[in-house]
């Protein structure tokens, strides 16, 4: 079920009901949170729950056995084990086609045609984020930094708690799992505050990219239709829907499970404030990127070393994380881009550069900061195109008619007047976002400092756009990964 939808405006308030009027013991609050999570992921397709299933068995066992070998070596093949497993299941279902595709045209360039069969697979839905998050419990266990649970109803709730099981954030055991074994107290600060939160990124996804996917999804499937300035603008709209529509479901999911008294991981962090490509990526889908850090880019040398050797590793975390985000090679072209805009920081050693808050203790950013923040979201305004268009060749045919004569034309939109009404509901988004840029989220401290009746007031407006504005609902983006 979608949070945006009916049904769940229905499932949550009976779950947080039971969970602190009914199921007050720790170990049935626990049963209660399988319960609901295993009925969440089951609404789409109950036929994956056996899956879901296994890859927490599977990480509950080997994690055990690790703990419980002496010898080195063999705690390393079982945590090999384990990424095997893991990423053998996420291979079959998300990768196994797209091999075989490029497999049979490799063998055609040599005059051979093997044509092996596509099988007809559907994708389980959040098998990309869920898989992360056991890989890296049996991977920490192996590296020391946490034990193993024994308690099974606790590590499967971990594993597919229900707001973050399908899209994120990923979450590590290290800070999730303790959370889930201690008692929890119905805190009323906390609850209100993941309802600032909720709301938020409901208006993000229902007002903002719901709104953008009706011009961008009619203007990129036609787009030999369009001139170069509206193929601009529907880039540019596309950038604006990714992010609210991923990061309003991060919100969602961060509030709810702020209701059930868990803390989860700030997943974005205001990334279209970002100077440089360097400051954007540590600010955007956060779980992500640390996991690709912490598992996969520090392990082959990190930043250690020489400047090639720098390259190297940045070129081949962005690779896989092109990859991650599907099986076509556009993903991983839009991943090689973003390596390509690193080159220069990585040569001159400004990678790390900007680590405080944009414009901190000032009301606007100077000259360079916004020279920085218009160049890093113009780049990103353009590279996600490959990321939106169905094909590269289709990415690259886009590109070839957004440079046209036609891009110095006034842009054509289906609805002018929706289109205005669009473009003032994402500037008054920014500048919400821009004063709560130091915060957890955008409405964290808002208007604090102000009357009750003035906060009150902002909130009802917050309802009322949502209900006025909100466009035709449509799945959050991440759901397809």
């Amino acid at each position: 079920m979608l949070f945006n939808s009916i049904d769940f405006a229905i499932f949550l308030p009976i779950v947080f009901v039971l969970y602190w009027f009914v199921f007050k013991a720790l170990k049935s609050q626990n049963v209660l949170l399988l319960v609901a999570s295993y009925v969440f992921y089951a609404w789409w397709d109950w036929r994956f729950l056996g899956l879901i299933i296994l890859s927490t068995c599977i990480d509950f066992c080997i994690g055990l056995a690790i703990e419980k070998t002496l010898i080195k070596r063999h705690k390393k093949y079982l945590v090999m084990l384990s990424v095997l497993l893991n990423l053998g299941i996420l291979g079959f279902f998300k990768y196994y086609n797209f091999f075989i595709e490029n497999f049979n045209e490799a063998f055609m360039l040599f005059g051979r045609d093997i044509d092996l069969n596509y099988l007809n697979i559907i994708l389980p839905i959040g098998i990309s984020f869920y898989t992360f998050q056991t890989m890296s419990y049996s991977i920490d266990i192996y590296r020391d930094k946490i034990k193993p649970t024994k308690d099974i109803i606790a590590f499967a709730s971990f594993i597919c708690f229900f707001p973050q099981l399908v899209a994120g954030p990923i979450e590590r055991a290290s800070n999730f799992l303790p959370q889930i074994q201690k008692r929890r107290i119905f805190n009323y600060e906390k609850a209100t505050d993941g309802l600032k939160q909720i709301l938020w990124g409901l208006f993000k996804k229902m007002v903002i990219a719901d709104n953008c996917a009706f011009f961008v999804n009619d203007i990129f499937e036609n787009y030999g239709d369009y001139s170069g300035s509206t193929l601009f603008f529907a880039a540019f709209l596309f950038s604006i829907q990714i992010y609210c529509d991923f990061s309003g479901y991060s919100d969602i999911a961060i509030g709810v499970s702020r209701l059930f008294g868990f803390n989860l991981k700030k997943n974005f962090a205001y990334p279209y404030f970002a100077r440089n490509i360097a400051e954007f990526w540590r600010h955007w889908h956060i779980s992500l990127t640390t996991w690709f850090k912490d598992y996969f880019y520090i392990p082959i040398g990190g930043s250690r070393g020489s400047k090639w050797m720098q390259l190297r590793n940045t070129f081949a975390i962005f690779m896989v994380i092109g990859l991650w985000h599907g099986a076509h090679w556009k993903f991983v072209v839009y991943g090689l881009i973003n390596a390509l805009h690193f080159v220069p920081y990585i040569i001159r050693g400004k990678n790390t550069k900007y680590t405080s808050i944009v414009a901190e203790n000032r009301l606007f950013p100077n000259k360079k900061e916004l020279f920085g923040m218009f160049h890093t979201f113009l780049f990103l305004i353009f590279a996600r195109i490959f990321f939106r268009a169905d094909s590269l060749t289709i990415a690259v045919d886009y590109l070839k008619n957004l440079f046209s004569v036609t891009l110095f034309q006034l842009p054509q939109f289906s609805s002018n007047s929706q289109a205005l009404v669009l473009f003032v509901l994402i500037l008054f988004s920014f500048v919400v976002e821009w004063f709560g840029r130091d915060k957890e989220h955008a409405l964290e401290n808002i208007f604090n400092k102000s009357k009750r009746s003035y906060r009150v007031m902002f909130y009802y407006t917050i309802v009322f756009l949502i209900f006025y504005f909100n466009g035709e609902e449509q799945q959050f983006i991440y759901f397809q990964f």
